[in-house]
């Protein structure tokens, strides 16, 4: 469903030089399962995300979503997807009701199937009792509510999360996280990125472990586990980080690497 093949980003700058955000990952995610992407900021998780939405391009390498290329077919890519993440934007001016019928008739639905999938979204999300309230007077739950109506109002077979709990509280990001759970179990491909562990164990079929701009580690949870011989994630979290550091450092003093300056800074 998702491909993604030796991604890289990198971005020039005049002060610090080349600033890699990807060095080159790959991975693969399928119908039916949840696609973790754990990493800490600056890990390259939101960036490798928007390259697969079509909001950035690569420096090189490829992404295709259900088929479609991110390259040279990014309006059908769109269709496949519904994206959303902590700082996805709201209308304050539209009520919930308008705003999901704003983005479902920017994605050509017709007025019948627009307003039955309405219907179905605000009364599984419940939502109906905000159904004719402004943005501006929402609280954040209630406006992450309304985002993932949005993202979901077209029934995309793909759905990419980024980040999306953050700054929730614990009923609203246990509301989101049911959600993402549903939408697995009804065939989606949904690629979940996040910095919280307990998220990952509880939901991810894979996960792909990311730090400055690479995957350190990719497979199931127990895979992980087994292969590092490490039953705390976030032991072999925090190992595998340090391992690839120690790794850098010993490169650079050899001579063998010239380090960027993102390494010091974080990829984004």
């Amino acid at each position: 469903m998702i491909h993604v093949r030796n991604l890289t980003k990198d971005y020039a700058d005049l002060k610090r030089g080349r600033i890699s955000a990807l060095s080159g990952i790959t991975f693969d995610a399928f119908p039916g399962e949840i696609y973790g992407l754990l990493g800490p900021n600056g890990a390259g998780k939101t960036t490798a995300l928007r390259i697969i939405s079509t909001v950035l391009r690569p420096s090189e390498g490829s992404a295709s979503v259900n088929g479609y290329d991110v390259l040279t077919q990014p309006s059908l890519v769109r269709k496949q997807i519904g994206f959303m993440s902590a700082n996805t934007g709201t209308y304050d001016r539209m009520t919930a009701w308008e705003m999901v019928e704003f983005f479902g008739r920017l994605y050509g639905l017709t007025e019948e199937l627009l307003r039955t999938r309405m219907e179905e979204l605000f009364e599984r999300l419940k939502m109906n009792d905000i159904r004719d309230q402004l943005v501006a007077k929402m609280s954040t739950g209630m406006k992450q509510k309304v985002s993932i109506a949005r993202a979901l109002v077209h029934d995309p077979p793909v759905l990419i999360f980024d980040e999306a709990t953050s700054g929730l509280d614990v009923l609203v990001a246990r509301t989101l996280l049911n959600t993402v759970a549903e939408l697995r179990d009804q065939g989606k491909c949904v690629v979940f990125s996040t910095h919280i562990m307990s998220e990952v164990e509880k939901l991810c079929s894979r996960i792909a472990i990311m730090y400055r701009g690479h995957i350190l580690a990719e497979g199931t949870l127990e895979e992980l586990r087994e292969r590092h011989r490490e039953r705390d994630l976030e032991e072999l979290f925090f190992r595998l980080i340090s391992e690839h550091d120690l790794r850098r450092e010993a490169d650079a003093a050899a001579g063998l690497l010239d380090v960027p300056t993102s390494e010091a800074t974080g990829a984004l």
